[in-house]
């Protein structure tokens, strides 16, 4: 089974640097137009169905692909919604380090439970659509969570994921990551990997 995780269109707190999470933010009008941009490479392959996040910046953004692609928008799974970041939403990324040094917001989801159910996201995909060519429509965290949870690294080091990207994973006897934000997953972990170690070498960690 291939699936491909492409992240929703921009929206107006993208656009302003704000936590987005789970408050349920429409696509603007660039988020619309990147939503069309990006079904034009993912036509040079076939797929069978569009799927999504429930959140409405999900949904639309699937749609749009869908429409251009001649596709039919299959179901929204909560295993794809974006990560509850509790009291942040709505904060400036540019203030979070002064609100909260630790990242520690109140009411967030913890970290360590958003690749694991991002990986239930997939697994239930693959019973509902089982050997299609799926295109997924989700969010930044949770699409970076997944995959560092599928090949095994930290998500912190994982690069950010643009607007409309897609990242590629593939299921044989198991999920493995294909490419990351459109780049081959070799080149992109060899990325993360020599952030991972740059980040234990500050901390006196030998390996």
């Amino acid at each position: 089974m291939l699936l491909a995780l492409i992240r929703h269109g921009q929206t107006d707190w993208n656009l302003a640097g704000r936590m987005q999470g789970r408050t349920d933010i429409p696509l603007n009008e660039t988020g619309r137009a990147q939503a069309l941009a990006a079904a034009a490479p993912l036509a040079a392959e076939p797929w069978d169905v569009v799927v999504s996040s429930p959140l409405d910046r999900a949904r639309e953004t699937a749609a749009i692909i869908a429409q251009e692609l001649d596709l039919p928008v299959g179901g929204a799974y909560d295993e794809l919604i974006e990560q509850d970041f509790g009291e942040a939403e709505g904060t400036l990324v540019s203030e979070l380090d002064v609100r909260w040094p630790k990242r520690d917001f109140a009411d967030m989801e913890p970290d360590v439970e958003v690749g694991p159910r991002g990986i239930r996201g997939l697994d239930r995909i693959a019973v509902d659509h089982p050997g299609a060519r799926v295109l997924a429509v989700a969010h930044g965290t949770l699409i970076r969570f997944t995959l560092a949870a599928i090949s095994g690294h930290d998500p912190r080091h994982y690069p950010r994921l643009d607007n409309a990207s897609s990242s590629y994973v593939r299921f044989d006897d198991a999920w493995g990551v294909l490419t990351i934000g459109g780049a081959p997953a070799g080149e992109a972990l060899g990325v993360v990997e020599a952030a991972m170690a740059e980040a234990d070498a500050r901390l006196g960690v030998v390996g």
